[in-house]
């Protein structure tokens, strides 16, 4: 298409078709204005009409050429309302180059568009010349009104607000095209309910759209408490749109009544002298709003307070006025007083007159009068001074009058007032009844605990009348107390410590109860011997305190140190300071002296439960060989370096068996002793350590015989040693153990030389036993609880062994049995690494 140009040209034209439009029509046309740029072909801006009413699609223009008879060329357009939001609002009819608009289009939501048309080649779909753009502009139409926001105002107002003062702020808008009248509108106040006072708008300055209500006259509370005014938004535009807003007015209520009382004469009571008590309320009525401060009421006295006797407040739950007293009266000087009480509102009173308010009103206030009447009462006696001051010096003479007090009455006689000791924490006073006179009954120490630092003691009297009901008036006796030098130095402690391995001095302290300059500085010596003086010194001498020193190094142990102390006035005491010298750990402790405490840390208490589980393991061996001892008899052995073990029954029941065999004769009492009673006769055979009679019965050990539950020890015919049964057991056990003991030529010095030892102290006991009957009375066993008759087998007490002599040979060969036996107890000895 470059072999030619096109000559195009835009043709505004807006068709409506009557039957839409009361058989209208309105036709605009615009020439187009052609721009040759460097690239496109740019035509003026067309208008369109706003909400066109249809039908739809409507022709808005035409493209055309001056070749209309060449069909290879179509026409094309792109842009706002075509490819872009909102779609499908133009088209074109690419033959003929007529552009279509498809709906109504509002101007608030696009005010403009912008498209850009374009001639194609038909067989390449490729452009043969260059865009034309034209722009679209809507026509506003004036189809909004003004909006209020918000459209419906509360707002509140008091009663006595000032004609002219703000109502409420009113906004609107008309979002039709600006600065036009479709969008320009006008304010007006269209009704208000009820009519009084006028209510109406007045502009606000540099705003646009605002306007304020206000008002002219005043608010009557009483008669409306809410108004309701309708205003109106019109604009320019044609037709004229408009619409509405409501304000609602809320009145409050303000002073415009005055309190009244509800008398306006009152009559009060009072005790004379009485203070801070309530005497009367006063009640008020008022025709404001209660609780608020048109209606609560301010009380105050406008005449008969000249004394500030009185006070009067509003109660704020009952506004009620409270009459108070604050000063007592004298009956004796006034019996009724006469008060005029006046009242008021919080808030300023408000009138308006004939629908104006009355500006500087100064109203006049109600008021009502009270008459107080004095009762008299009866009044306590007066001292002439609530304090008296007296000056005393201590250990003053008992019998010395510090006061006699005077005193005034106007009610009773004063020759009837008596006197009483209301505080005297030492018991150093005595007051007369009568006069009220005090006197010391004792002697005074100002350095008594009762006595203040400042060294003054403080005595009370009081004063009763004979009064219905008694009264009582009170007085305070101030002693001030000179000091004087009754007190020597003494030691604030007479035990010190002093660290033999940290220091060679201690420090003294004494204390002097006295004042200056009966006290500190002191002067310090030693007194006692003159030796004391090479062990010890004191620096300084002179001092508040000094320190005591030892001269030499000195053992361990305790002194006793005289000391000689004089206070400022030459006044000595001797007192004698304890001293312990000794070795310290840790600050001035002796080490001996320390607690004998400790704590177990997790360590050591996991190896003590260590140690009882090995114990009780061992315990448990133990128990089980006893059970293996108690079914084989060992040989006895003769192990170095063991101790005698002896095995004390204490529940044996008339001695139990006394057979055993000659293996355990060997242990008990020694091979030697064992070898001597199985050569014996057999009427004299030896079990255990005994010896059996002519009769059967056993008898006592050998050089020994039993008497009524006792051993006794023959000692060469001339006499018998006696010693209970359990002794002679255990002494029996003991010597058997010694014999044994001693035969063992391995045993160390000194366990033989215990042995010895052992053995004398028990023949010293021995020989100590008294001398009884020399008779040998036979066993019998001692019957503790009869169970039915016994075995009928042979006991074994009554076997016995044949005298063999001293042949010992038959122990080599006594049986398989036996050598089984010998078998066992071997490997159970080796087991146990035992040698023999």
């Amino acid at each position: 298409m470059t072999r030619g140009t096109f000559f195009l040209f835009l043709l505004a034209l807006v068709e409506v078709t009557a039957s839409s439009i009361n058989d209208t029509s309105i036709r605009e046309k615009r020439d187009a204005v052609l721009i040759r740029s460097k690239r496109r072909w740019v035509l003026s801006t067309i208008d369109l009409e706003e909400n066109m009413p249809g039908p739809f699609p409507a022709e808005v223009t035409q493209m055309f050429n001056d070749q209309k008879g060449d069909n290879t060329v179509k026409f094309r357009i792109t842009g706002d309302g075509v490819t872009k939001e909102p779609l499908g609002l133009f088209s074109i009819d690419e033959n003929t180059g007529v552009v279509y608009v498809h709906r109504a289009i509002d101007r608030e939501m696009n005010r403009m568009f912008h498209v850009d048309f374009d001639v194609l080649s038909r067989a390449t779909d490729q452009a043969v010349d260059k865009t034309l753009s034209f722009n679209v502009e809507i026509k506003d139409k004036n189809d909004n009104s003004p909006v209020f926001k918000p459209d419906t105002i509360q707002a509140t107002i008091s009663e006595n607000a000032a004609q002219g003062s703000p109502l409420a702020t009113l906004q609107a808008y008309d979002i039709d095209q600006e600065k036009t009248p479709n969008s320009q509108f006008n304010m007006t106040v269209v009704s208000q309910v009820p009519g009084s006072p006028k209510i109406f708008l007045k502009d606000l300055p540099l705003t646009t759209g605002t306007k304020q209500l206000t008002f002219t006259g005043c608010f009557d509370y009483d008669k409306v408490k809410t108004y309701k005014v309708l205003v109106e938004a019109k604009d320019l535009g044609t037709p004229t749109m408009s619409s509405t807003a409501t304000v609602l007015l809320n009145i409050t209520d303000s002073n415009t009544h005055l309190p009244e009382f509800s008398s306006a004469m009152y009559n009060a009571e009072v005790m004379e002298m009485e203070l801070n008590t309530e005497i009367l309320r006063i009640g008020v009525t008022d025709k404001d709003t209660p609780n608020t401060p048109a209606s609560r009421a301010v009380f105050s006295i406008l005449k008969g307070n000249e004394d500030r006797n009185y006070k009067i407040e509003t109660d704020p739950k009952t506004n009620e006025g409270v009459l108070s007293v604050i000063r007592g009266k004298n009956f004796e000087k006034t019996e009724i007083t006469e008060l005029e009480i006046a009242v008021e509102n919080e808030e300023k009173l408000f009138q308006c007159v004939d629908g104006k308010p009355v500006i500087g009103f100064r109203p006049k206030l109600n008021t009502a009068k009270v008459a107080v009447k004095v009762i008299d009462v009866n009044d306590p006696p007066e001292f002439k001074k609530n304090v008296e001051k007296v000056h005393r010096n201590e250990n003053g003479a008992p019998g010395d009058v510090l006061f006699v007090p005077e005193i005034k009455d106007e009610d009773s006689d004063i020759t009837k007032i008596r006197y009483e000791l209301a505080k005297d924490p030492a018991k150093w006073m005595s007051v007369d009844p009568k006069t009220g006179k005090i006197t010391t009954v004792q002697k005074m120490d100002r350095e008594s605990e009762h006595v203040s630092i400042n060294g003054t003691y403080t005595v009370v009297v009081h004063a009763i009348d004979d009064g219905q009901p008694p009264a009582t008036g009170t007085c305070t006796v101030v002693v001030y107390l000179g000091d004087l030098n009754d007190n020597a130095p003494n030691l604030t402690s007479k035990s010190v410590v002093m660290c033999g391995n940290k220091v060679n001095r201690v420090s003294v302290t004494p204390v002097d109860h006295d004042g200056p300059p009966f006290s500190s500085p002191f002067t310090f010596s030693l007194g006692g011997e003159e030796e004391l003086k090479k062990l010890w010194k004191l620096e300084p001498t002179t001092g508040e305190n000094t320190s005591l020193i030892s001269l030499t190094t000195l053992p361990y142990g305790n002194y006793s140190v005289p000391l000689k102390m004089q206070d400022q006035q030459a006044l000595q005491s001797e007192e004698v300071l304890q001293v312990v010298v000794c070795e310290c750990t840790r600050g001035n402790v002796c080490r001996g002296r320390l607690p004998f405490s400790s704590r177990l840390g997790p360590a050591a208490i996991g190896l003590l439960f260590a140690g009882l589980l090995l114990l009780a393991l061992l315990l448990l061996c133990c128990f089980i060989c006893d059970c293996q001892n108690k079914n084989f008899q060992h040989i006895p052995l003769n192990l170095q370096d063991e101790g005698n073990q002896t095995l004390v029954k204490y529940n044996e029941e008339g001695g139990g068996s006394i057979y055993k065999p000659e293996s355990m004769l060997a242990s008990n009492i020694g091979l030697r002793e064992s070898l001597k009673i199985a050569s014996a006769p057999p009427e004299y055979l030896v079990t255990d350590g005994y010896r059996k009679a002519e009769n059967g019965m056993l008898r006592s050990p050998l050089g020994y015989q039993y008497n009524s539950g006792t051993f006794q020890e023959m000692s060469n015919g001339s006499g018998v040693m006696s010693m209970p049964y359990h002794t002679w057991s255990t002494v029996r056990r003991e010597r058997e153990s010694i014999r044994n003991g001693g035969g063992q030529l391995s045993r160390s010095f000194s366990l033989a030389r215990t042995e010895r030892n052992l053995a004398e102290r028990i023949e010293r006991k021995i020989s100590g036993f008294p001398e009884e009957l020399n008779d040998y009375p036979a066993y019998s066993p001692y019957q503790y609880e009869y169970e039915g008759k016994g075995s009928d087998c042979q006991s074994l007490d009554q076997l016995t062994v044949s005298n063999l002599g001293d042949n010992l040979d038959f122990l080599q060969n006594l049986g398989p049995k036996f050598s089984t036996l010998g078998g066992i107890c071997q490997q159970s000895l080796e087991h146990r690494n035992v040698r023999l």
